[in-house]
């Protein structure tokens, strides 16, 4: 819990999942969050309720004597509502993008910055901030000394990371969740296909969740593709009917087996 040295007075400039869940947390933590604000009426007063706070969809009318803005919204809506939000002179603010640099706040703000969790966030799905990294970044070392303790009160990795590290971050992130989760739905669509539940997948994706915590990913790897079993690859091929899932299924098998042979190759030189 912080102290009344420590708390903030927050106004959150977004009301989707990554709002909800910071907002949520923060709160948690002893901050007062002042005001929520959405394009959408809806969202914005469900959050505002789920808080306590005021609610509101007109950037005119956000509380001037909060001390910390942040911006948790998509990257298209992130500029246009910076021109829009009003400047005060001693306010931090902050966005949480991953793929956009900080100096996007430089043209309105005096003290800015980042907060970047890197994490898959839902609404409705409660998740402790304890064990999630939180990337800052800060427009001085005292603004960066600041986001750090706001970061600090819910997180225990806490780490600086620059805008450019950020854009790799977020693509990596892309590649280990974004990617992965749209296989389970095509994974789902085969199993639907076969008169199969899901949830007989479940063990199997939490054991090679897990194998990465003690191998390497490419050590972790097993399957028809990584030992080129073309007998068995073209069979699954023709199991799908999507052109598109077809692709897909021949464009990762010969990326994993590139991969894997690349690796052999540099063991033995």
């Amino acid at each position: 819990m912080v102290t009344t040295a420590e708390k903030r007075h927050i106004v959150f400039i977004g009301a989707g999942n990554l709002a909800t869940r910071l907002a949520v947390a923060w709160q948690q933590a002893g901050h007062d969050i002042r005001q929520v604000y959405s394009r959408t009426e809806a969202s914005a007063q469900a959050l505002a309720s789920r808080l306590g706070c005021a609610a509101t969809t007109r950037t005119e009318e956000l509380c001037r004597d909060a001390d910390t803005y942040l911006f948790a919204v998509s990257d298209k809506a992130l500029e246009p509502l910076i021109d829009e939000v009003p400047a005060g002179d001693t306010a931090l603010y902050l966005h949480t993008a991953g793929s956009m640099p900080m100096e996007l706040l430089h043209k309105r703000f005096r003290q800015y910055g980042v907060c970047y969790p890197l994490q898959t966030l839902s609404k409705e799905r409660t998740l402790s901030f304890d064990d999630i990294p939180l990337f800052i970044e800060g427009s001085s070392p005292e603004v960066t000394t600041d986001i750090r303790l706001l970061a600090q009160s819910i997180s225990r990795q806490v780490m600086e990371a620059t805008s450019e590290q950020r854009r790799y971050l977020h693509l990596a992130a892309v590649f280990a969740c974004n990617f992965p989760n749209h296989l389970y739905a095509i994974a789902a669509e085969v199993m639907k296909k076969a008169d199969l539940p899901f949830n007989l997948l479940l063990p199997l994706i939490g054991e090679t969740a897990a194998k990465i915590k003690a191998l390497a990913p490419i050590d972790a790897q097993t399957g028809p593709a990584v030992r080129f079993d073309d007998n068995v690859m073209q069979k699954q091929i023709a199991l799908l009917d999507d052109p598109d899932e077809k692709e897909i299924y021949r464009l990762l098998s010969r990326h994993i087996h590139l991969f894997a042979t690349t690796r052999q190759q540099h063991h033995h030189e």
